[in-house]
């Protein structure tokens, strides 16, 4: 990933914060081609020491590649937004202000006991925030005996994690403003994010 000094973020507490705020990863393998697919991706562990893991499935393209040993790219994308270099004081080039965090992992395959253990704290995680929580165990069991053998689960084992955040750093305090204040007016929600992420990064809040 292209990273210039000043945007890169390779702090072990910054990365491991980003996946767990941002999920929702492009998981990359070279195929007869290179193959993407877009799914959840979880961090076991902490900022020191982690590993992630996931599931597809079985009629995905990348099954056929998804073995012991090879390598897999993970993209967690942030809040990003255009930037039009109208909000400035002076006239300047327009941008695209963004965060994300590449990871380079090793796949394990899991065993069917770690595939249900990983499916029971995914569906942990994301419905202990709903009204009426349905937990795996809720699940009937006939249908998650249909669907088990559907979907394979796996483990990623990190070698390399890269982050960036392009939140304009460097620019005048007026400027900044210009911009967080044109995104703060925007109707999209992720605007807003990445308005509440460049106040955090250059301390204007």
């Amino acid at each position: 990933m292209y990273r210039p000094p000043k945007y890169r973020k390779d702090e072990k507490e910054f990365i491991f914060s980003f996946i767990e705020n941002n999920p929702f990863a492009s998981f990359i393998l070279n195929g007869k081609r290179l193959l993407a697919t877009h799914i959840p991706v979880l961090a076991e562990g902490n900022a020191e020491n982690f590993r992630l893991y996931s599931h597809i499935a079985n009629h995905n393209e990348q099954k056929e590649f998804l073995k012991d040993g090879a390598e897999a790219l993970l993209i967690f994308h942030g809040p990003h937004a255009y930037v039009s270099s109208s909000w400035y004081k002076e006239k300047d080039i327009s941008t695209w202000d963004y965060t994300a965090v590449h990871v380079n992992a090793r796949i394990r395959m899991q065993t069917s006991e770690e595939l249900e253990a990983s499916l029971e704290r995914m569906v942990e995680r994301f419905e202990n925030k709903q009204e009426s929580p349905l937990y795996y165990k809720d699940i009937p069991e006939r249908m998650l005996k249909e669907h088990l053998p559907l979907i394979t689960g796996f483990w990623l084992e990190p070698f390399k994690t890269e982050g960036i955040a392009k939140l304009h750093q460097a620019y005048a305090k007026h400027d900044v403003e210009a911009v967080t204040r044109q995104l703060d007016a925007s109707d999209s929600y992720r605007e807003r994010e990445l308005s509440a992420a460049i106040k955090k990064e250059n301390k204007t809040e």
